[in-house]
């Protein structure tokens, strides 16, 4: 059966990987962006330029009726904030935005709509296990909360609409495309320069964009889906060393990590201002995805060394 989908920020990273992957089983896909000729061929664009998709309900298009919303649009985290008080700004778009994409969906007669929130809504780092999703949220940053905080107002706002909600929250998320630290992190490999990570041993969780993507297929159509939270990943976490040298083999440079010892890492981190980047570095952060495998009978399709030899070779092909 063949669906209609609409796709908030499906310009985006992971929203072109979606895009391609419902395309490729014959759905209709509408994209909402800002920007014109941004969306993948074959995807029907929607421009709304409004903040926080303020007046959506009443541009949406009449003859628009989709099965499934999937909504990635958001404020993302920033590493440099410019705003003194952030919080504000990240409700607005994360909390108060999804709110008004489920109204319209409901309004337009979609059945679902499946957010894609992220693990720092729950934490930033995990301890001793995995985390499930059932464990207490303790989000640290103004994204975290204004996510976590979304979830819980589209949880609410389905309760009481009968639009179903699934929430879906990744790690971090690469391959082909990719930006910020894991970028930072191919430059720095390509160019053969030494890194301190070769003593870092905490594993962290990753999934790859198009493992992501045939996860939010399964949510999108699976009728088992509905009023779940889903946790996804490669399957198998990586520590920060082992990604790096796995990294530097597909980019065919030479992985050069040097042993720092993480309690040297700690204090460069405190003399320096970035405690908080250097926590994340070195900290374990692991999720447990098996929940949406026994839920639904998901297992990724590609693993983590496809992600990465896929992840690397666009770089090369473009950098």
């Amino acid at each position: 059966m063949t669906l209609c989908v609409l796709i908030t920020g499906a310009n985006g990273f992971v929203g072109k990987a979606l895009s391609r992957a419902l395309l490729q089983r014959g759905d209709r896909v509408v994209g909402v962006v800002r920007r014109a000729q941004t969306v993948v061929d074959g995807v029907r664009e929607w421009l709304l330029d409004a903040d926080d998709f303020q007046g959506i309900e009443q541009r949406w298009p009449v003859a628009l009726h989709c099965d499934v919303v999937v909504h990635l649009a958001s404020r993302v985290h920033m590493m440099r904030e410019t705003l003194a008080d952030p919080l504000p700004a990240y409700r607005a778009t994360n909390v108060d935005g999804a709110l008004r994409v489920a109204a319209a969906a409901r309004r337009a007669g979609a059945r679902r709509l499946v957010f894609v929130s992220s693990i720092k809504a729950v934490a930033e780092s995990s301890v001793g296990r995995p985390i499930t999703e059932t464990d207490e949220p303790a989000p640290s940053d103004p994204y975290g909360i204004s996510k976590l905080e979304a979830e819980r107002a589209l949880v609410d706002y389905g309760r009481k609409s009968g639009l179903e909600i699934v929430i879906v929250r990744p790690p971090l998320v690469y391959g082909p495309g990719v930006r910020a630290n894991f970028l930072q992190l191919m430059n720095a490999l390509a160019k053969g320069v030494p890194l301190p990570l070769g003593a870092i041993a905490a594993r962290r969780s990753l999934v790859f964009v198009d493992n992501l993507a045939d996860a939010l297929v399964h949510c999108i159509t699976d009728p088992r889906a509905a009023g779940h939270t889903f946790h996804v990943t490669d399957g198998r976490d990586l520590s920060v060393a082992e990604l790096a040298r796995a990294l530097a083999q597909q980019l065919h440079a030479p992985a050069r990590l040097v042993p720092v010892p993480v309690g040297v890492l700690r204090v460069a981190g405190r003399l320096t201002g970035r405690t908080a980047q250097v926590d994340r570095l070195i900290g374990e952060l692991r999720l447990d995805s098996s929940h949406i495998c026994e839920c639904l009978g998901w297992s990724p399709p590609h693993t983590v060394e496809h992600g990465l030899l896929e992840t690397a070779a666009w770089y090369r092909a473009t950098h």
